[in-house]
C-alpha cells in the first residue's frame, strides 16, 4: 500500500514530468522551426538550447557514453528521492520530493531519446544571460528551495 503523502508525492511527479515533456515537444515541433532566438520582453527569449552536461552545461559529456552516464546517474539519485518521498511524514517535504523527481525524469527522458536535455527559457540582463532551462529545471529548483526551507523554518521532532 502506498501511503496517502507518496502517493500525491507521485501523482506531482507525474504531472511535472508530463509538463516538462510536452512544452518541450512544443518547442522542437513548433517554436522551434527553424531554430532561432524569439524575443519575447528585453529580458526574456526563447531560444532552442541542448545541454549535453549537468547543470548550466558542466561536465559537458560529447562523448555517446555521456548520456548513459548522466542518465543513469540522474535515476540513481532520484531512487533515493522516492524512497525518501516513501518515508517523509510532512506533507511540504513530500511536495518537494515530488517536483524534484519530476523534473529529473522529464530531464532523463531527453537524456535516453535526444542526448541532452533540451533548455528553451532564456533571461537576460545587460548583455548578461542566465542559463537557458526548461521547466523540469524550475521545478527541481522549487523543490530543492521547499526542502531548504523546511529544513530552517519547518517543524521538527524533538531527539
Amino acid at each position: 500500500m502506498i501511503p496517502t503523502q507518496a502517493r500525491l508525492g507521485l501523482i506531482l511527479s507525474a504531472l511535472i514530468a508530463a509538463l516538462d515533456q510536452a512544452s518541450k515537444w512544443w518547442i522542437l515541433e513548433t517554436v522551434m522551426r527553424p531554430p532561432r532566438v524569439i524575443p519575447l520582453t528585453d529580458f526574456f527569449n526563447l531560444v532552442l538550447g541542448l545541454n549535453r552536461g549537468i547543470s548550466f552545461g558542466m561536465l559537458d559529456m560529447q562523448s555517446p557514453m555521456g548520456r548513459w552516464i548522466l542518465a543513469g546517474l540522474a535515476l540513481a539519485i532520484t531512487a533515493a528521492l522516492l524512497v525518501w518521498m516513501w518515508r517523509a511524514n510532512k506533507l511540504l517535504v513530500t511536495g518537494a520530493l515530488g517536483l524534484i523527481v519530476g523534473g529529473a525524469v522529464g530531464n532523463v527522458i531527453d537524456r535516453v531519446l535526444l542526448g541532452a536535455v533540451v533548455d528553451f527559457l532564456d533571461f537576460h540582463w545587460a548583455g548578461y544571460h542566465w542559463p537557458a532551462f526548461n521547466v523540469a529545471d524550475i521545478a527541481i529548483t522549487c523543490g530543492a528551495a521547499a526542502l531548504i526551507w523546511d529544513s530552517f523554518f519547518g517543524e521538527h521532532e524533538e531527539s
